[in-house]
């Protein structure tokens, strides 16, 4: 293992690789800015450039795009609620906020901090544990993704106001109506497609999320121009806020930094499971950890709201190259294209890869912790510039949201039936934003919803149609377990401080 770390450490050291890594970070960066050109499709774009290289260089390469998009999505989701790829859409909902109140700068700089440090501590860990990991991919069956998916979908608690859980939950269960919308894998019948050809396919997940986030706010503005004008008017006042994060703040976040960074990885170890659903758990993880004053800051503006998913997101990246390396199963899209890259060049992934490409594997794993420096470096600069956006008169900057949003969905399917479609979820999020209706619980649905049934219809195959599966394998009784807990957990908290308050009036009456 010591000899493969130092082939690789020398491999990723050369002139080559580290222009390679700063190249694939700087095109990653702006092009997780764009909403609509995603990971997959800059990746995808990048296969033909990079068979002239060696494996090591063209991945190492490729690996620079995939994470550098992911920290660069961000910027997009603080500063206009557009989330460049779907692992930011969590990002934006404090992260927005931030910007909102005049602090785009910190929630920028906290972005790149937590970015950095989740690449960083997962890049760690991938160094030391990426072959036993192996062994943990693999021990997960259909019955566990199952409970992880019921387990992720507690997360609705952390976007759910007080009192609002019922509505909340109902959001939940409309995303995952959405989800249902398309062509059912395992049958290959239609379902709710009306006949129309257009919704084969179903509802892609871009679509959901600009519509939902930066098309409605776009026509929010124009809705209620004078109260969003002043929030303008209050951002610029303050100069766009200070990139300063105190000392207080950093000892509040490193806590979450660190429980994010573990979660992110092991969920992107996980094949299938990936940054989006790691950002989404990180953050409902932290608002049940939050205290009760700290608790209404969420959705609002809160620091651990932005740190967290932001965090678990470029831990998750790191964390889905151990089953593309060791296992050669692709953890998500992006890394699906990664491994016919890696067959391409003549390179097959599996348990065996560490011990025959050594150079590949190792290289690849000690550019992720180089990547992180060169993207903190290069972002960290280019903060103030970047934050200016938000100086810019809505009348300039609303008719931009609006064209990178539309433009976004119609480059990835070249459909105008998709404009259509989403034209129609931002009504209806405008609708639902009136009324105060949480639309990230409707994004969770629609995440999960997928995989959730895909899992449980191979759990009940498996099992015979039986539900014993749900409490007949450790990990899945465990995580189900954990979900039990989590739904409890509030509703004990609530008895607690009636009785609390009940105990306190006694003695009051008593005095």
């Amino acid at each position: 293992m010591l000899d493969g770390i130092l082939q690789g450490l020398s491999t990723a050291a050369s002139p080559v690789n580290l222009l390679m890594v700063f190249v694939g970070c700087f095109a990653g960066t702006f092009i997780g800015m764009l909403p609509g050109l995603g990971p997959i499709s800059a990746i995808a774009l990048m296969i033909p450039i990079t068979y002239g290289f060696d494996p090591a260089t063209g991945m190492i390469l490729m690996a620079g795009v995939y994470y550098g998009a992911i920290f660069g999505g961000s910027t997009s989701a603080i500063l206009i609620n557009a989330p460049g790829v779907a692992g930011t859409v969590a990002t934006a909902f404090d992260g927005y906020p931030l910007a909102k109140q005049g602090h785009a700068g910190k929630a920028l700089a906290i972005a790149a901090y937590s970015s950095f440090s989740g690449g960083t501590i997962a890049a760690i860990f991938l160094l030391f544990a990426a072959p036993a990991l192996a062994s943990v991919s693999l021990s997960f069956q259909s019955a566990d993704y199952f409970a992880l998916m019921v387990l992720g979908l507690t997360a609705v608690s952390a976007f759910a106001g007080k009192g609002k859980f019922l509505v909340a939950v109902l959001m939940t269960l409309f995303g995952l109506m959405l989800s249902t919308i398309g062509t059912d894998q395992t049958a290959g019948l239609q379902r709710f497609t009306f006949g129309s050809l257009d919704l084969i396919d179903g509802i892609s997940f871009l679509l959901l999320a600009m519509a939902t986030f930066a098309l409605s706010e776009a026509l929010m503005v124009v809705l209620k121009p004078e109260k969003v004008s002043q929030e303008a008017e209050d951002a610029t006042k303050g100069k766009l806020g200070s990139m300063k994060v105190s000392r207080e703040e950093v000892k509040d976040l490193a806590p979450v930094v660190g429980r994010s960074s573990v979660l992110g990885f092991f969920i992107g170890v996980l094949p299938g499971a990936g940054a989006t659903i790691a950002s989404f758990l990180a953050y409902g993880m932290e608002r049940s950890f939050a205290s009760a004053k700290e608790k209404l800051k969420f959705g609002k503006g809160s620091l651990r709201g932005l740190a967290a998913p932001e965090t678990a997101n470029n831990a998750a990246c790191s964390g889905s190259f151990v089953p593309l390396l060791t296992l050669g199963i692709p953890g998500s899209g992006t890394t699906a294209v990664m491994l016919g890259a890696l067959i391409s060049y003549g390179v097959q992934p599996g348990p065996r890869l560490f011990v025959e490409q050594p150079a590949v594997f190792w290289s690849v794993i000690i550019s992720m912790y180089i990547g992180n420096i060169i993207l903190l470096v290069l972002n960290l600069p280019l903060i103030p510039y970047i934050a200016r956006l938000l100086a810019l008169p809505k009348k300039i900057l609303t008719p931009l949201i609006l064209f990178f949003s539309l433009i976004g969905v119609y480059l990835v399917s070249f459909n105008t039936f998709d404009i259509h479609i989403m034209v129609i979820v931002a009504i209806l999020a405008i609708i639902f934003r009136l009324i105060n209706f949480p639309l990230a619980p409707m994004l969770l649905g629609f995440i999960l919803g997928g995989m959730m049934e895909d899992n449980l219809r191979r759990a009940l195959a498996i099992s015979d149609g039986e539900l014993s599966f749900l409490w007949e394998r450790p990990i899945t009784a465990s995580i189900l377990a954990i979900t039990v807990i989590v739904l409890l957990a509030p509703l004990i908290q609530n008895i607690i401080d009636v009785r609390r308050r009940r105990a306190l009036k006694v003695n009051d009456g008593e005095g």
